[in-house]
């Protein structure tokens, strides 16, 4: 059962990182690793656009994120690679057509112990900040930024690069 698994429970916000032998870096805070800024792409951007943009720039992934801040998942260069050559895909689509829509989602102050239970099933998650936004009319509401994609490589680096054992 989900009830009984502590990663779901960590994951979903139902349980505080419970372990009873926890690591040096468990709660230490996200914000804590260097990360470099994200790449965001906007959802018209073709399939052959992304493909470029992520090779040239040198990354492996990117956001896809509306004009609206609305953020609708994750590319990747090999799964739009993989699309395209199955057929799947048009070079000319776009990218919204190999987005990865199931991701996980880490504030700045949530703790390595959390994003190493999230990792555990997911390649990579995403590092968001909230913030109020007010209209002209005084209405407001909650928008998401995204201020970088973590991956275990990167949670890996930062615990063997700071070993304190």
């Amino acid at each position: 059962s989900k009830f009984v698994n502590d990663q779901w429970m960590i994951k979903n916000g139902f349980l505080n990182d419970a372990q009873e032998h926890k690591p040096w870096w468990w709660n230490i805070k996200v914000q804590k690793l260097n990360l470099s800024a994200p790449l965001i792409l906007l959802p018209e951007v073709s399939c052959q656009k992304a493909i470029e943009i992520l090779q040239e720039k040198g990354y492996d992934q990117a956001s896809v994120v509306a004009e609206s801040g609305l953020i609708l998942g994750m590319v990747t260069l090999s799964n739009t690679l993989s699309s395209v050559q199955d057929g799947n895909v048009e070079f000319s689509d776009p990218v919204t057509k190999v987005t990865y829509d199931q991701f996980s989602k880490v504030s700045l102050e949530d703790s390595l112990g959390k994003l190493s239970c999230l990792l555990e099933n997911d390649h990579f998650a995403i590092i968001v900040h909230e913030q109020m936004q007010f209209s002209g009319n005084g209405s407001s509401s909650t928008k998401q930024t995204v201020l970088g994609v973590v991956t275990s490589m990167d949670l890996l680096t930062f615990v063997s690069s700071n070993d304190k054992k």
